[in-house]
Formats: structure tokens, sequence, C-alpha cells
């Protein structure tokens, strides 16, 4: 699927959600969470909040391409960059808990995408112009995140234990938030930007790999990380898509009254 405007990125992810849904798919955790902060986007856009909402459009609809790339790469042939396919590869682990899933799509999409979308919006100078709207982003995606984390809560009862045991502190493993990852995701933006292809290309491979080493933390953290997972595991609801549909409610948003705007989410 290839999305050529943010309305194209909503329809593609409401399409994951339904299908991981009706397939009791694990997929659709985190694309429901990325599904929302994609509305609340495309409504800030409509609201006039961006500096530039044309090129916020065309920034989201990169941002957006990377991961349905990274998700076709996948379902076709298991293969896509290395950050993806070890979110990917816990889709069918029953002992990994819902917090890990929705993580290690948020870690692979910040840590890898959003910067390389970034760069390809506004490459040379002109990535200095993105600033405030790229912040705006990171803003959004917060508040979002911040909302799916109670929702989490709800169906993951014992998630607080992991506050108990400091999983939420250092390299913020485990972590919603993720604050220094998008904070360094605008750094290796202004990188990208300037840089040549071969050097874009290192860059990216750079990216890659980090993003990897942090999502192989995620998935297998150790200490008293592993008991803890194990024993939140056993507490939280098994039912796939009660989890996709309860993570997809998160952020509740009345449908826009634009005249010819979409309503398919």
């Amino acid at each position: 699927m290839a999305a050529e405007n943010i309305d194209d990125v909503v329809d593609g992810l409401a399409g994951i959600v339904r299908e991981a849904t009706r397939a009791g798919d694990r997929a659709g955790y985190f694309a429901a969470l990325y599904r929302q902060v994609t509305v609340e986007v495309r409504a800030g856009i409509r609201d006039g909040l961006f500096d530039d909402g044309a090129r916020m459009d065309r920034f989201d609809t990169l941002f957006g391409n990377r991961y349905f790339d990274a998700y076709d790469a996948w379902r076709r042939d298991r293969s896509g960059p290395r950050c993806w396919r070890e979110a990917f590869g816990l889709l069918d682990d029953a002992d990994t808990v819902i917090v890990q899933h929705v993580v290690l799509g948020v870690t692979a999409h910040i840590n890898l995408d959003l910067a390389i979308a970034a760069a390809q919006t506004s490459p040379g100078a002109a990535i200095q112009e993105l600033r405030h709207d790229f912040l705006l982003i990171n803003d959004i995606l917060a508040r979002v995140v911040l909302v799916v984390e109670d929702a989490v809560g709800e169906l993951s009862p014992l998630l607080s234990l992991l506050d108990q045991i400091g999983a939420r502190t250092d390299e913020q493993i485990l972590d919603f938030s993720i604050r220094q990852s998008r904070q360094e995701a605008w750094h290796n933006a202004v990188l990208l930007a300037g840089q040549d292809e071969a050097e874009r290309a290192a860059t990216i491979e750079r990216l890659d790999v980090r993003a990897a080493v942090l999502a192989r933390l995620i998935a297998r953290p150790g200490g008293l990380v592993r008991p803890a997972l194990q024993l939140i595991r056993s507490t939280e609801t098994a039912d796939v898509p009660t989890v996709i549909a309860r993570l997809d409610s998160a952020v509740e948003r009345p449908p826009m009254a634009t005249p010819g705007a979409r309503t398919t989410d």
C-alpha cells in the first residue's frame, strides 16, 4: 500500500486495524495507536495548527509510507528494516505483553522512520524551517501515547510493576514516552538533510542497527523485568480483538464536519 496524502495514511491504518481485528493479529496494537496519532495530526492540519499544513501533509505521508513499506515487506517475505523485523517477529509470541508490542512499534517508527521522513520532506537547509512543526508532532504523539497508556493499564492490571522495578528509567526500556528517542530523531533529521546519498545510506544503516538493538532490549529484557513481565502477562487479557478495539478507541474524536471530508476513520 502506498499513501499519496494523509487521508490515505488514515485509511491504510484503519484497514490494517480492521484486518488485524478479524484475524486476531497483534499488529493491530501499534496500528491502532498510530491511526489515532495520524487522525490528530490531520485535525491539526485542518485547524491551522502547523506553520505549513501542506508540508505537514507531505511529511506525514512519507512517514506513514515508511511504516506501510515495512509492514508489507514483513508480510511478503519477512524482510524490511532490522528494527521492524524485531517488532513484527514477536507478533505471534503469546508471552509478549501488550506494552511490549506497542512500544516496539513506536521505537522502530521514531528511532528510524521519523528522521528519514523529516529529511525527505525538507532536505538541506530547509530542514530548520520544519523544526517547529516537527516538535508539534512530538507533542501530539506524547499526548496520544499517554491516553493509550491508560487504556493499556485497563487491559493489563499489573502494568505498574514496571515502574516499581525501575523498568521505565535509564534507556526508557518499556517507556511509552521515549523522550530521548524523539529528541534524537530531530538531531538525526538535521544530519540526514545535509548529507549526500552515500552518507545518508550509511546513517540510515546505523540508525536501523541502533533501533534494532533497542528493540531487542525491549523484546527480551533481563534482570527483574523478565519475571515481572511474566506476571503482568498472566493477568492481562489474551483477547486480541478486544485489545485492538480498546486501543483504537482510546482517543475519541467526533467526525469532522468539513464538506467533502472523508469519514472512514
